[in-house]
């Protein structure tokens, strides 16, 4: 286009052009000038964090070496207050909710024991710590007679330390307990002694009288395949199989 009083005139396409990558180039740098702030805010923040953390950590050991005295000095009131300390400053630090566990068990306050050794189990980081932590609900589970928990937890034990077998006799003797309460409920589950189981435990009674111990113990097993209530006299039919086996022992 022909210049007036020889100026050269642009057309707004021109002009947008020599504007643009100027503008571009502006909010280029100002971006990169926010997302480098920001990520000093966050790498700073992190920081910070990660400090209060460490502090954290550091004040609840202290609290641990202090409940772990008092414990060992039988003062168990005031153990559970600085383990519980520990534990606010580090809620999965494993020494300090496995500790109070142990502590809140020998007060006999197993159902609170076995959430700090759940709690414990979050911050165990080895199999060994997994193992004593479980061994440990598995005996808070025993105190409550819960046996089939109990029996569960002394498994998950052994699965991560196979070689304890302080945990291996103590699961036996959860697998024995939880039999006989099954054993037990199922018993109080029977129908009462019938008339005709009644007339048979008469008769058993009246061959005892005359200590006729075996024959007393044969009518009951012959009236047990007859009628299922006679399995109320199980205890009693027991005795006579102990009477006989101590007659026949002579």
């Amino acid at each position: 286009m022909a210049a007036k009083n020889g100026f050269v005139s642009r057309t707004k396409k021109e002009i947008s052009k020599v504007i643009q990558p100027s503008l571009n180039d502006f909010f280029k740098k100002k971006h990169m000038n926010i997302r480098y702030l920001l990520l000093l805010f966050l790498c700073s923040f992190s920081a910070l964090a990660q400090q209060d953390t460490l502090v954290a950590q550091r004040e609840a050991r202290r609290f641990v070496r202090e409940g772990n005295e008092l414990y060992k000095n039988k003062k168990l009131t005031e153990a559970v207050i600085s383990y519980k300390k520990a534990t606010e400053k580090a809620a999965t630090y494993f020494k300090a909710a496995h500790n109070l566990g142990n502590a809140l068990y020998k007060q006999a306050n197993y159902k609170e024991a076995i959430t700090q050794y759940e709690l414990a189990l979050k911050g165990a980081k080895t199999s060994q710590e997994k193992a004593q932590a479980y061994h440990n609900i598995g005996n808070a589970h025993v105190a409550e007679k819960d046996f089939e928990k109990a029996v569960e937890a002394f498994k998950n034990s052994l699965r991560n330390n196979p070689k304890d077998e302080e945990t291996r006799y103590n699961l036996a003797h959860a697998l024995q307990q939880l039999k006989k309460q099954e054993e037990e409920t199922n018993k109080n589950k029977q129908d009462p002694p019938s008339a005709y189981a009644k007339r048979m435990k008469k008769k058993a009674d009246a061959l005892l009288e005359k200590f006729q111990f075996k024959k007393a113990l044969e009518l009951m097993d012959k009236a047990l395949l007859k009628d299922k209530t006679v399995a109320n006299y199980k205890d009693y039919m027991k005795k006579l199989e102990s009477v006989i086996e101590i007659k026949e022992a002579r």
